[in-house]
């Protein structure tokens, strides 16, 4: 049995994995889940070459459960042994498919750099930047309330403090985090600063070498993948015009509301 990952390309985490396993040519079945089962974001991304096309139905979400004792995604089955969390996922499959050394360098010094950003990356701009669409989208979409704006203004100001201390601490004037090429850091930043860009907020426009660093993200993973695979986030809007699950909006509007107080 060959190697199987459980993604919902909605999720940062599962972006970063899809995108490192396509870029690098390694074969795996899409088992794709449906963090939201039964509501709009079934969505299917469009096909492309590489990955098997996810197979339909209720067992990927199942499955899931089955192969992470976490009950979440990301994912991955490689026969009988079963791993989760992104970071842990996306090693391992560096060092398994022996990916190009650039990725999580052989060099102690430059993969300490990158051990570093994936460790800051968690406290500082995974705190905040997935929190754009809880608050523009899907908060509201589950909910049926709006938002006040200072909830938004708080998490920006949030977002904002960590992208400058992104910009100086580990950018710097470099093309990449560790230099001249791209890294795992820089793929798990890059796919993470996508969400907020898909919530209608663009943190990246006024940021020149932002920007720059995004473009070379995307080139050097390919621009078609990397927009195929955030098809779904730059369709989220599409989400307030859907009829949501009765159940599944019962069973999360109690939660999210403490989200907002």
């Amino acid at each position: 049995m060959g190697l199987e990952l459980y993604l919902d390309l909605l999720s940062q985490p599962c972006r970063s994995i899809y995108i490192f396993a396509r870029s690098n040519n390694i074969p795996f079945e899409f088992k794709q889940v449906e963090l939201f089962k039964d509501s709009v974001l079934g969505k299917k991304p469009a096909a492309g070459s590489g990955a098997e096309q996810p197979h339909e139905g209720p067992s990927n979400s199942e499955g899931a459960g089955k192969v992470s004792l976490l009950k979440k995604v990301p994912a991955l089955k490689d026969g009988d042994f079963t791993l989760a969390e992104c970071n842990a996922i996306l090693l391992y499959l560096s060092r398994k498919y022996n990916t190009p050394d650039h990725w999580y360098p052989s060099d102690i010094q430059k993969r300490a750099q990158v051990d570093e950003y994936l460790s800051w990356h968690h406290a500082n701009i995974r705190a905040n930047a997935p929190k754009t669409m809880w608050i523009k989208v899907l908060i509201p979409l589950f909910t049926g309330q709006p938002l006040p704006s200072e909830k938004l203004q708080e998490v920006m100001e949030g977002l904002s403090t960590s992208l400058k201390q992104f910009e100086e601490r580990f950018l710097q004037d470099k093309a990449f985090i560790i230099g001249s090429e791209i890294s795992l850091a820089d793929l798990v930043a890059a796919v993470e600063l996508m969400q907020p860009v898909g919530a209608g907020c663009d943190i990246f426009e006024g940021r020149p070498r932002l920007m720059e660093w995004r473009r070379r993200v995307e080139d050097a993973v390919g621009k078609e993948l990397f927009f195929q695979a955030h098809e779904m986030i730059f369709n989220i809007k599409e989400l307030s015009n859907i009829q949501i699950n009765p159940q599944l909006k019962e069973h999360l509007a109690p939660v999210l509301m403490k989200i907002l107080k």
